[in-house]
């Protein structure tokens, strides 16, 4: 139960409250077809749809109080406890953390923010952290983890009452250090309003989802309102190798720091070698190997100890357990075929992710190894950015097939075409376009020889592919066991 005068002391942004017949509500709901006697219900404004639309509705169900921000004129007579505010998505957030007890007050919670990198650093902050002793909790991409423990997820950053009741089983189960992805969208929507933060790190910003935010500053100050937003006793923590870096840091009151591997930083790292089963690089003066491969992995690695030093862990134990740290799923996952034919399943999906890891896997091949890059896009999301991933998976690789990835209500051949305006014609006579994904990859197994690279990018962790609303069994790295003889 929560009580009305919890919530007026309590919310951000109240215009007034209209007493009902009730004061007190069994639960907090912003879907309208769970609402029943007793709750309260927070009309939100979505992107798809309007939940003030649905108060009429909520009303006649029973519910006890109706958050908003317009009240209809129809139900102001009804009896029912109206709370109006100015923004009720940041609202919904402030309920459902007060309903569950504020469960991020209870362990120390560090968000993870930037286009590309979140989910890496993130989950690896999770396993250091459980390396180092802890009880830890994940909210990322790849799923949730509480202790150990597997919970799938439907997005990047649940939605705020899922988010808080899985903080408070996470602090249930004794969880004292919790890391989460905070999704351009999360922030946008005020998915994390009312969770307290011990710390925030910023990745980097490159194109990515300019199909919700419209335009490169939208979606730039979308990931700044989750530093503007950091209390004082909090720490940001910035990739100063990023020039948007810079903007994070404005308006924080947050304790301010910097990570990188090129420009100077606070915490430093230095890469000293580079093979496909690592990398050896300078870190807090002293060196360590750690089993990821790539100049952008030690990149995520200096974020991860800067993050786990400012926590307060121990530098030397952080540096002893990051070489033992397990891969990150469907991130840079490589298999390798008996005849030394290496496939790379990673989840790169952004034109600076694809450009990032064709690059890592050139500096890795030896003379005459070739790279055979396998490439889609998703449908229903950022169009301009297709022509720009397929001009420099072009450029990066010495084979490239377009594939599908993802086509959810576009067809894979328009998808593909609009690939392709990213090359002369002249060049695109030399990609190789086959819209079925499996048929690709297999194409792609069949030209490499002993030495060469397969890289399957786009898809990463996923274990399915979604075609005209219907999601269908599908693994990257399954397919590339089978074809490469691993199984």
């Amino acid at each position: 139960m929560t009580g009305l005068q919890d919530i007026t002391e309590r919310l951000t942004g109240l215009k007034r409250v209209i007493a009902g017949d009730k004061d007190t509500f069994r639960r907090v709901v912003s879907d309208s077809r769970q609402a029943g006697p007793g709750d309260l219900f927070v009309a939100v404004r979505g992107t798809r749809t309007d939940g003030h639309r649905y108060i009429p509705g909520v009303v006649k169900k029973g519910v006890a109080g109706i958050c908003c921000e317009s009240v209809p004129e129809e139900v102001k007579s009804a009896g029912v406890t109206l709370i109006v505010v100015e923004d009720s998505a940041r609202a919904l957030g402030e309920l459902a953390s007060l309903f569950y007890g504020e469960p991020s007050a209870k362990f120390s919670l560090t968000g993870v923010t930037g286009t590309n990198g979140k989910t890496s650093i993130a989950t690896s902050l999770y396993h250091l952290f459980s390396l180092l002793g802890h009880r830890a909790g994940l909210f990322a991409t790849t799923g949730i983890l509480i202790a150990g423990e597997e919970h799938s997820t439907t997005h990047t950053t649940p939605d705020p009452l899922l988010l808080n009741e899985q903080m408070a089983l996470m602090a249930e189960k004794g969880c004292d250090h919790v890391f989460m992805e905070v999704s351009s969208h999360a922030a946008d929507q005020e998915r994390i309003a009312g969770l307290h933060f011990a710390g925030g790190i910023f990745t980097n910003l490159t194109q990515d989802h300019l199909d919700y935010h419209k335009d490169f500053r939208s979606y730039l100050y979308a990931k700044k309102k989750f530093f503007d937003t950091l209390p004082a006793d909090a720490f940001a923590l910035v990739n100063a190798d990023d020039r948007n870096s810079s903007v994070m840091l404005q308006n924080t009151k947050a304790k301010k720091y910097t990570y990188g591997i090129k420009s100077p930083a606070d915490f430093q790292g230095k890469v000293l070698e580079m093979h496909f089963d690592g990398t050896l690089l300078v870190l807090g003066g002293r060196e360590v190997w750690i089993p990821f491969p790539g100049e952008f992995s030690a990149l995520n690695m200096t974020a991860v100890y800067a993050a786990a030093v400012l926590l307060g862990a121990d530098a030397g134990e952080v540096l002893e357990k990051i070489s033992m740290l397990p891969p990150v799923p469907g991130r840079f996952e490589m298999i390798t075929s008996p005849e030394g034919v290496r496939g790379i399943v990673d989840y790169a999906h952004t034109p600076d992710a694809v450009g990032k890891v064709l690059k890592a896997v050139k500096q890795l091949c030896r003379s005459g190894e070739k790279v055979i890059a396998v490439l889609g896009a998703g449908g229903n999301r950022d169009r301009s950015k297709r022509p720009r991933m397929a001009r420099l998976a072009y450029e990066l690789s010495d084979v490239l097939v377009l594939t599908s990835d993802n086509p959810r209500d576009e067809e894979p051949e328009a998808i593909i075409s609009e690939m392709l305006e990213g090359l002369t014609e002249k060049e695109k006579r030399d990609v190789i376009s086959i819209p079925d994904r499996r048929e690709a990859i297999k194409t792609a197994v069949r030209m490499a020889r002993p030495g060469d690279v397969v890289l399957v990018a786009g898809k990463g962790h996923e274990t399915y592919q979604e075609i005209k609303g219907v999601k269908h069994p599908f693994d990257d790295r399954e397919e590339l066991r089978r074809m490469m003889n691993t199984e």
